[in-house]
């Protein structure tokens, strides 16, 4: 497995200027998929084997790392991700760190998956990232603390194999390994410093879990939901619809570019499974002069069924969680929202339950991917 593509080592020292001008990056073919590892999921980096320079929390902070040259703090440059210190040898005859010393990071996945790629982001690293890392998961039920995770009978799986990686570079790596994962172990060789993690794969929820709930929202992303596609994402990710509770500022929805023709916007939804809806919500809070005007909802019943309307074309308010109760159950695979004619809506919200078929194709799958 290699890099997607691979940046290896320094970059130049700062110089001055914007920090990202020099910063290596490229696209990656995963980057689209649900970062399983993202705070709003409930994700959190549970122990660190050492931070002495930087706090491990800061490697699932939302957004891009920031620089401040002129900042410093008793133990030297303070940096926006986790740092560990130098690692020396065991003598005088010996002072560098051997092959095997490397320093670790637990990170709790917000919705365990099936990994598509990862990202190891070394933003502001320029000389002091690591010289190479590598991925481990591993699948535990509950929340295991991080005594239990570092158990010996504990069976890691490789997912990047120990690669050099370069500083002041998004390094990327695809991962072909199916199996539903719950916790990471990031390993950094020997030391150094990285300023974000991504995570980018498929949420595979615990169909007993689910089924515990009853009725539950069949579209969240933390369910298994998912935004396949949609007409715009100009200003903000379709993805945002579907993510855990309300918005909190305008950027946490999504929003078109303003329209200058007579079509309109759509996202098309998978849900977690064939479910059966008796309720929706569709809110546009934050979303005051930019608003969708108007929505609909539509459902579709396997990949070549017609759409059925389930919400006809309402009038929406800014700034407000709308609620509708169907008058008769809506069964289906997938979703439709769509908004007239532009704007946006922060979240959508599609209650309901599994269908007995949908129940057997989620098992299924749970149990091939090692659930």
């Amino acid at each position: 497995m290699t890099a997607i593509p691979r940046f290896t080592g320094d970059a130049n020292p700062y110089g001055g200027g914007d920090p990202y001008a020099d910063y290596r990056t490229a696209e990656f073919p995963f980057a689209r998929d649900t970062d399983l590892a993202d705070r709003r999921l409930g994700a959190g980096v549970v122990a660190a084997n050492d931070e002495f320079f930087a706090e491990r929390e800061n490697l699932l902070v939302p957004g891009r790392a920031e620089f401040d040259p002129e900042r410093f703090g008793h133990k030297g440059k303070i940096m926006d991700g986790w740092e560990t210190r130098r690692r020396r040898g065991a003598s005088a005859d010996h002072p560098w760190p051997t092959a095997e010393d490397h320093d670790w990071a637990l990170v709790r996945l917000g919705a365990p998956g099936v990994i598509r790629g990862i990202v190891v982001d070394t933003a502001h690293f320029r000389g002091n990232h690591p010289q190479a890392v590598s991925v481990e998961g591993v699948s535990m039920p509950g929340s295991p603390s991080p005594r239990e995770l570092l158990a010996d009978d504990v069976k890691w799986t490789t997912l990047v194999p120990r690669t050099a990686v370069g500083g002041h570079a998004a390094n990327g790596f695809a991962v072909d390994v199916e199996q539903r994962i719950t916790h990471l172990r990031v390993n950094q060789h020997p030391d150094g410093g990285i300023a974000r993690l991504r995570v980018h794969g498929e949420v595979v929820p615990d169909p007993a879990w689910l089924a515990a709930l009853g009725t539950f929202d069949v579209v969240a992303l933390e369910n298994g939901g998912r935004a396949e596609d949609a007409s715009d994402r100009f200003y903000s990710p379709a993805t945002n619809t579907i993510r855990p509770g309300r918005s909190r500022k305008m950027d946490d929805g999504w929003e078109t570019r303003r329209r200058r023709d007579t079509g309109h916007d759509w996202i098309r939804y998978r849900l977690v499974a064939r479910s059966e809806i008796r309720a929706l919500e569709v809110d546009t809070a934050y979303l005051k002069g930019n608003s969708a005007g108007w929505a609909s909802v539509s459902v579709r019943d396997g990949e070549d069924g017609e759409w059925r309307e389930v919400l006809p074309r309402t009038r929406l308010q800014p700034d407000t969680n709308h609620r509708f109760a169907l008058t008769a159950p809506a069964v289906g695979t997938h979703a439709r929202v769509d908004i007239f004619p532009d704007g946006g809506i922060s979240r959508l919200r599609l209650f309901g339950s599994l269908t007995p078929e949908g129940t057997a194709d989620l098992e299924a799958g749970y149990q091939e991917l090692g659930g």
